[in-house]
């Protein structure tokens, strides 16, 4: 994950719905004075969780609304574009019906990871290394575009969106976390750095930006399993510890937090669907 960019527009001040997504995002950044102590940037993603959870994905046995949503107008030979594609995990599992998968990610090696997974699976794939929407123009259009846990490291959420109802012929399938992914290590935060994070965007205000962009989105919730549900224990608490910006002597502490979350089964993720159909 990057820092998000910061929106150019300066009309956009915080009184429309985009205007207070960006809000709500700047107000996540991390003070400066912590970031410089890092022992390490906060930010990025591991491969290998991307692969996992496509892997989890393939095998999950109760499709997702964002499945079902993108396969109810997909044919056989449909292509489909994936837009923060990661390691897959919400293309391959449309593939069959899908004969065509266009993924679009900054990731030189999270590209890797998914074409080593398509090829796998015997689809054929085109990969597109780059920040959306600025590489929008060279990437083809698709039936559907899937965008799955991207909208969070997006601060101006306009062009973003309307680049994908642009590449769609038919419809655009979202993703997302109910709030912020980084709202569960609030209480670390507090306690490590005596800071409070923020408790918005939500996946609401996101909804409330396409709304007025003029496309008729529909929102489904449901629940699934943390990212990290089956990863070794030192993987996540090294994530965490990466992510609050501190050194492996906070170990004990990030793992009986993450520990508690677990057996309490705080560690589920609540997501939802936006989805919405191109206008003819």
């Amino acid at each position: 994950m990057k820092t998000p960019p910061t929106c150019t527009n300066p009309s956009d001040a915080g009184e429309s719905p985009a205007g207070r997504w960006r809000l709500a995002l700047e107000a996540w950044a991390i003070p400066e004075a912590i970031r410089q102590a890092a022992p390490e940037s906060p930010w990025g993603f591991p491969t290998s969780l991307f692969s996992h959870a496509a892997a989890a994905s393939l095998a999950d046995p109760e499709p997702t609304p964002s499945r079902h949503r993108a396969l109810d107008l997909l044919s056989a030979g449909a292509t489909v574009l994936d837009v923060g594609a990661g390691g897959g995990a919400a293309s391959l599992p449309l593939a069959p019906p899908v004969g065509w998968l266009v993924a679009v990610d900054e990731s030189e090696a999270m590209l890797a990871s998914f074409a080593a997974a398509a090829e796998e699976r015997g689809v054929t794939h085109t990969e597109v290394a780059g920040r959306w929407p600025d590489i929008a123009p060279t990437t083809p259009v698709a039936e559907v575009v899937v965008c799955h846990h991207v909208t969070y490291n997006v601060a101006d959420l306009v062009p973003f969106v309307t680049a994908l109802d642009e590449h769609a012929r038919r419809r655009v399938v979202i993703e997302m976390t109910e709030r912020h992914p980084q709202s569960d290590l609030a209480p670390l935060w507090r306690s490590i750095h005596g800071l409070d994070r923020p408790s918005g965007p939500s996946a609401d205000d996101a909804a409330a930006v396409v709304a007025a962009l003029g496309y008729d989105v529909h929102l489904e919730r449901f629940e699934r399993a943390s990212l990290w549900d089956g990863a070794p224990r030192g993987e996540r608490v090294a994530f965490a510890r990466r992510r609050l910006c501190v050194g492996p002597e906070y170990d004990a502490e990030i793992g009986a937090y993450l520990e508690e979350r677990l057996t309490s089964g705080e560690d589920r993720r609540a997501l939802v669907t936006l989805w919405w159909d191109r206008r003819c």
